[in-house]
């Protein structure tokens, strides 16, 4: 293969993970990213996802976690989620690689006859489109200030040896010599575990793992250890003896409390150093004003005051089914200098036939509820579980507990102030009830249906606020609109929205064209919002979503105070190194990733 003149300049870093599934590669490239990006190096992210299907979008949350939404309407991976929050970037839908797509991209240039009468084969022919796919996605801007990525961290989804990951393994074989050795790298991510019959740290796994991983022709740069007590001198010359690195290239990536401390501890074992060598970055190895701000960040966990605030959902069995939202709800918590509770509850539990089978469960769920400073319902789809939404939401309005519902928990809000308040005792989303009298949720599909998702309403479009007075609008900083991000097919019915705004429930932000409800409030309340965006997909460790920021300032009784000081925090309550009151927008502005090159 010849040498592309464009990929000399790119450095990439592969991860790999070896032993199980799930051990925290998403966390360790974002981090990655993060040390590299405080230096003042644009870099840009890939996941690889070896399953079949084409995207994310069909995957049930309970399968794979949450469906992470883009900009560009892509459904993907979580893990680009933590791409998006660690590195302040943008990403697309090819930044989330599938074999599905990889498969589907070169079937279709079969179709075409490009291959010129040729067998197509896994070799060559898929493992080039993948190398092809990754050069061509590494190259596109992912900062606001559109310049070119000079880095790409690309994740292997999966365990090495999976039979799904070899064609990449191949590919990535073949794609270090294409691009020299001097800009390639492989960080393998493995498990150290230690048994508690003996208390002693086990190597075995990780030799077997790095043993394959060569064995298939890559050899590891860096061998980070996932342990939960740190690693033993006598075990990492083991694993460097064992493994043929030096001790220096076995990281210990020891069970932190936050996961924004996953930087600093990988910064403090010189591997910021380590690629200055290995793949001869142009930067100075001095300390960085932005891993110190992460530090002040991540130092917050450890704080006294509480906040406590009910989650009421449909998939609270498997936390990764709400990461996004999790995420946003920490960013705003650490915003204010609280520590966040979060009380996961199945909303099926809080609905009267739960009380009839299982009173315990019943009950156990009404205490959680209750005693929350403040309630979030999230989005999602189907209708179990949505009869307890309703009533969490009841009790939120009538005792004036600070309320966000997101997509359908705005729609299932407007339910809600229906039956009770404007007495339409049958009003009901179309997508539950196809006969309900009054429909005051129905189906809005797009108007051109061959795009991505078909009727789905997808990636980012802007809502325009109507009101002068909104909280929200206050909290986004006083603007006259903003761009989020969008993952739904039913919507407000726009025809019976006189009716709601008659009874103080305003409809304070709509779409461009007027007809679709974007922002609900509620007069006479602390914090009574919905929206029909996903806020949490653009909520970052020092910028939180203003809908979240609002929920939680709310639930410690501090959202009045904030409004009054015109969105100011106190000087506590802030990443800054001055005294003084300052906005967060303008802390963040200071130490905003991409404009920082130097101290």
């Amino acid at each position: 293969m010849s040498q592309c003149p464009s990929c000399a300049t790119m450095k990439y870093i592969l991860v790999t993970g070896g032993v199980i599934s799930g051990i925290g590669k998403g966390i360790i490239a974002s981090s990655v990213g993060t040390i590299l990006k405080s230096c003042g190096l644009h870099v840009t992210a890939i996941k690889i996802d070896p399953y079949i299907n084409i995207d994310a979008g069909t995957f049930s949350p309970y399968e794979h976690g949450e469906v992470f939404v883009l900009d560009d309407g892509g459904e993907v991976d979580l893990d680009l989620g933590n791409y998006e929050r660690f590195l302040d970037i943008r990403l697309t839908k090819d930044n989330n690689l599938t074999t599905g797509k990889i498969y589907q991209s070169v079937i279709n240039k079969e179709r075409r006859g490009d291959y010129l009468g040729k067998t197509v084969q896994v070799v060559p022919h898929i493992t080039d489109a993948i190398q092809e796919w990754v050069m061509r996605q590494a190259k596109v801007p992912v900062d606001d200030d559109g310049v070119e990525p000079q880095i790409c961290v690309i994740e292997l989804g999966g365990t090495v040896g999976d039979i799904e990951s070899m064609p990449f393994i191949e590919a990535f074989r073949q794609f270090q010599f294409k691009v020299k050795r001097e800009n390639f790298c492989n960080i393998h991510v493995s498990l150290v575990p230690q048994p508690s019959a003996t208390g002693e740290q086990k190597t075995k796994p990780t030799q077997n793992s790095i043993r394959e991983l060569r064995g298939l022709g890559l050899s590891p740069d860096l061998i980070m250890c996932r342990c939960s007590s740190p690693l033993e001198n006598s075990v990492k010359e083991k694993i460097s003896m064992f493994c043929h690195v030096e001790p220096e290239q076995v990281i210990c990536v020891v069970d932190v409390t936050s996961i924004y401390r996953v930087p600093i501890l990988l910064e403090d074992q010189g591997v910021m150093g380590y690629f200055c060598r290995r793949l001869d970055l142009p930067i100075e190895t001095r300390p960085r004003k932005m891993l110190t701000k992460w530090k002040e960040m991540s130092d917050r966990y450890r704080l006294l005051e509480h906040c406590s605030i009910a989650l009421v959902g449909k998939y609270t069995k498997f936390t990764d089914s709400y990461a996004s939202v999790i995420k946003a709800l920490e960013h705003s918590s650490l915003a204010i200098s609280h520590k966040l509770e979060i009380k996961y509850i199945d909303s099926a539990d809080l609905e009267p036939n739960t009380l009839q089978e299982e009173p315990v469960k019943y009950h156990e769920a009404w205490q959680k509820l209750c005693s929350a400073d403040g309630i979030l319902v999230p989005g999602g789809f189907g209708v179990r579980g949505t009869e307890g939404k309703i009533h969490a939401i009841n009790w939120a309005r009538k005792q004036k507990k600070p309320f966000l519902g997101v997509c359908l928990g705005m729609q299932l809000a407007v339910c809600e102030f229906a039956r009770n308040v404007l007495e339409w005792k049958d009003a009901n989303s179309t997508e539950f009830d196809p006969e309900s009298k009054y429909p005051v949720v129905i189906d809005m599909p797009e108007h051109n249906p061959g795009q991505m998702g078909g009727t789905m309403r997808l990636g980012k479009r802007r809502t325009i606020f109507k009101n002068n007075n909104s909280i929200l609008r206050r909290l986004y900083g006083d603007v006259d609109h903003v761009d989020e991000r969008h993952r739904h097919r039913f919507e407000v019915n726009p025809e019976l929205k006189e009716h709601f705004e008659a009874k103080g429930f305003h409809f304070v932000g709509e779409d461009i064209e007027g007809e679709r409800m974007e922002v609900i409030e509620l007069d006479d309340h602390p914090y009574f919002v919905g929206v029909q965006y996903h806020p949490e997909f653009t909520s970052r460790p020092i910028k939180p979503s203003p809908p979240y920021f609002g929920l939680l300032l709310a639930s410690a009784g501090k959202l009045q105070s904030y409004l009054q000081k015109g969105c100011r925090l106190s000087p506590r309550d802030t990443y800054s190194d001055r005294s003084g009151g300052s906005s967060p927008d303008s802390e963040i502005a200071e130490f905003k990733i991409p404009s920082i090159t130097q101290d």
